[in-house]
């Protein structure tokens, strides 16, 4: 097996994203790594629709700086991890790292530049015409990703009725076989 010397668990901020952050504390604390926790700020945070300067609701058009967008999203970096400070206390090396453009390929592109052994990422369970059509961010992350990718999701409760759907609509053929 190899050894495992870092790991980089990117980070949305949602409730989904803690599930693979919680899992890469316990793996780089079980495996004595370094810990690389990415936040990919969002291009659309940078614009500013409102500004006191022309009064509310007008558009200015007006553009936050790239500094203060990726000072904003490590502050709101810094809050999401809060709740696992004690966790993260315990790692031997915990970076955290915010950067500025498209999704996946900046996760490969840290990937490689810290040359990291590997991702977890936290998939939303998303099923719609947008997942259908472009995929998520997990599937382009695994497929250019210079390391091995973690997929790490959330237990879904357990549905009562799955099982019983299926099983009401397809087996009338063999009830009205027994009753004849």
């Amino acid at each position: 097996m190899k050894y495992i010397s870092k790991i980089l668990v990117p980070t949305d901020l949602s409730e989904t994203s803690r599930h693979g952050v919680v899992y890469g504390c316990g793996l780089a604390e079980e495996q004595k790594a370094s810990l690389i926790v990415l936040h990919v700020a969002n291009e659309v945070e940078a614009w500013e629709p409102f500004s006191e300067d022309y009064g509310i609701g007008h558009f200015t058009g007006a553009r936050w700086s790239a500094d203060r967008v990726i000072s904003e999203a490590m502050l709101d970096l810094n809050r999401f991890l809060e709740p696992h400070l004690e966790r993260v206390k315990s790692l031997p090396l915990v970076s955290k790292r915010v950067v500025l453009g498209r999704v996946a390929q900046e996760i490969a592109r840290v990937a490689e530049d810290e040359k990291a052994d590997l991702v977890i990422l936290s998939p939303r369970r998303q099923r719609g015409l947008r997942h259908w059509l472009t995929g998520g961010i997990t599937d382009r992350v695994t497929r250019i990703s210079p390391c091995p990718v973690l997929s790490v999701a959330p237990r879904l409760a357990s549905l009562s009725w799955r099982g019983r759907l299926v099983s009401a609509n397809f087996d009338w053929p063999r009830q009205t076989a027994k009753s004849l």
